[in-house]
């Protein structure tokens, strides 16, 4: 893995150490007293940081990251090494939240700046906090880290692991609603940072190691808890359509991006066209809707409209795959590009001139009805424990619904020969081939199944959406859904997961620099090709395939798996 080169040598740190703890220590205690002070000259910045002893919630923030970071320095200082019966990286974590904590800091400060008009409406306090996180990350610079953390293979007793977990997707819950909540550009920014220097801190001190082994055997706790947050999520919006509007589309690109991860993921084919089939799906609801638009007098039940929207998508992917399939990199790149503009004009020429009346061509077709099944309207809001659970949240917990499927059926296939035949095929198709895989077959199947997931995710995105139209499946959307999976982590469904978040979540946000998002995109994108090219959320196979040089990685991943392998055998 590549690092940074640093000034500081190994002989300085080790000179220096005694005087970069004390430093360190310092700028800890500074930057927890900082938050009582005013930051902001007026209260119409971020969430008004003008009162003296009373911390705003980002202040609040600013403190707990910094009374973390100078708890870890003062363990590392007082308890001894061979005290635990496993390596625990306290210096490693401090070291790494004091670059987070800079950071969140120095947004802030920014942030104010340029929501007041300058850098003269930063008091006093601000500029205290900077010079406590400046100490903070100085003085670690001088620290020497410990060796690589051992807490994977730490088992504790089975009810602290099952609050562990709970206790992780309740924090999950209320740092996702906390940032939805705030429509502040800079408050957003800001917490991702914090954010980011939580999660640094729970990777170098190897706690998050820790939780994947706890997540691995107590896999239905993990699933059932996460299924809970997410079932609770719209319940701590108060009624608010704004976030859940964002969060339908986040799980509608999710499930098509899901779909898109067997092809590319698993498969290994690279699909830039894969737009069509959501837009095939949601044609194909839009159709066989009760619309006054519809051009057809057939309306079948919901469910019969989402397998009928599946299986056309499906069709689609064999009829293009069928043909193109015989070739594979760049050139199946291009030809899947040319299907998703084909299928884009198609949708325009069925207007009854150019071609039958389908889709009214380029006007779609709008006033798509809300679903109702079993008698539950979808566009009515509805009140449940005293809160009101509007249009958007109603179709939230269907979408949740059809995302769990999707994932088990996900999950399911990548378990099973077709999917380790995927693997193969995309490790090595030639090799793949003399072994006795049916390469053309597997890669018709990811093709198929990959499009029919994402023609059922486009017939509820019909609905949601309320109309449909040629121009919303446009190449630019096929390029989000394969970023979403690179940013994430190919071939997995976390990563899947946080990777729609982000691409989904952050232009919402970052609406005060809507001429800027792409190119923030684009130099996202670069930083992750430059440092992480395996994705936020990787698999050991791809991490270790994009850093075969980092032998610190290679051996810490040879002791997890080998410590994987005895907590299995002890457990027979």
């Amino acid at each position: 893995m590549s690092r940074l080169p640093t000034l500081i040598t190994p002989e300085l740190q080790e000179r220096y150490t005694p005087v970069g703890r004390i430093v360190a220590l310092v700028g800890c205690a500074v930057s927890i007293a900082a938050p009582f002070l005013p930051w902001a000259w007026s209260g119409d910045a971020l969430d008004n940081m003008t009162i003296a002893g009373y911390p705003s919630p980002l202040q609040m923030i600013a403190l707990v990251l910094a009374a973390i970071i100078g708890g870890l320095l003062i363990a590392s200082w007082l308890i001894k090494p061979d005290r635990l019966p496993w390596r625990i990286g306290w210096i490693r974590g401090a070291k790494a939240g004091t670059f987070w904590l800079l950071l969140y800091i120095a947004l802030i400060l920014v942030s104010i700046a340029v929501e007041l008009g300058g850098l003269v409406n930063v008091v006093y306090g601000g500029w205290i906090a900077l010079v406590g996180a400046v100490l903070v990350f100085g003085g670690t610079r001088f620290l020497v880290p410990e060796r690589q953390p051992t807490l994977a293979s730490a088992v504790a007793k089975p009810w602290i692991e099952i609050l562990a977990i709970v206790a992780l997707m309740a924090v999950a819950l209320f740092g996702t609603a906390f940032a939805l909540n705030h429509d502040d550009g800079g408050s957003f920014v800001s917490f991702l940072a914090a954010a980011g220097g939580f999660i640094a801190i729970l990777f170098r001190t190897g706690v998050m190691s820790w939780l994947t082994g706890v997540s691995e055997r107590h896999r239905k706790v993990l699933i059932l808890a996460a299924f809970v947050v997410a079932f609770l999520f719209p319940f701590t919006q108060n009624g608010s359509d704004a976030n859940m509007s964002i969060a339908t589309q986040i799980l509608i690109f999710a499930a098509t991006a899901m779909g898109l991860n067997m092809v590319v993921g698993l498969a290994g084919l690279l699909d830039l066209g894969y737009v069509a089939f959501l837009g095939a799906g949601a044609f194909t609801a839009a159709v066989l809707s009760r619309s006054a638009f519809s051009t057809v007098n057939f309306h079948p039940p919901f469910i019969v409209v989402v397998l009928i929207s599946g299986c056309v998508a499906a069709t689609l992917g064999l009829l293009i795959g069928s043909p193109t399939l015989r070739v594979s990199g760049d050139y199946l790149a291009i030809v899947t590009l040319a299907f998703g503009e084909i299928f884009r004009i198609t949708m325009i020429n069925l207007d009854g001139q150019a071609g039958p009346n389908l889709t009214n061509g380029s006007n779609g077709i709008p006033a798509i009805p809300d679903l109702s099944i079993l008698g539950f309207d979808f566009g009515k809001p509805h009140v449940v424990f005293g809160i009101t659970l509007g249009r958007f949240s109603n179709y939230f917990f269907l979408l949740l619904f059809l995302l769990a499927l999707v994932i088990l059926v996900f999950v399911r296939l990548n378990a099973s020969r077709i999917g380790r035949g995927w693997v193969a095929i995309r490790e090595d198709e030639r090799a793949a081939e003399a072994m006795g895989v049916n390469v053309f077959g597997l890669k018709l199947f990811a093709f198929a199944g990959g499009a029919f997931l994402a023609g059922v995710a486009g017939s509820v995105k019909a609905h949601v959406d309320v109309s449909v139209t040629p121009d919303q499946y446009v190449f630019l959307t096929s390029a989000f859904l394969l970023a979403a999976i690179v940013l994430g982590g190919m071939g997995t469904v976390l990563g899947v997961l946080v990777g729609s978040v982000l691409l989904n979540l952050l232009p919402e946000k970052l609406r005060f620099v809507a001429d800027y998002r792409l190119l923030l995109f684009g130099l996202l994108l670069i930083i992750m090709m430059r440092f992480r090219p395996e994705g936020l959320v990787a698999n050991q196979r791809r991490q270790l395939e994009f850093h075969e040089e980092d032998e610190e990685l290679v051996e810490r991943v040879q002791e997890e798996l080998d410590e994987t392998g005895e907590m299995r055998e002890a457990t027979r």
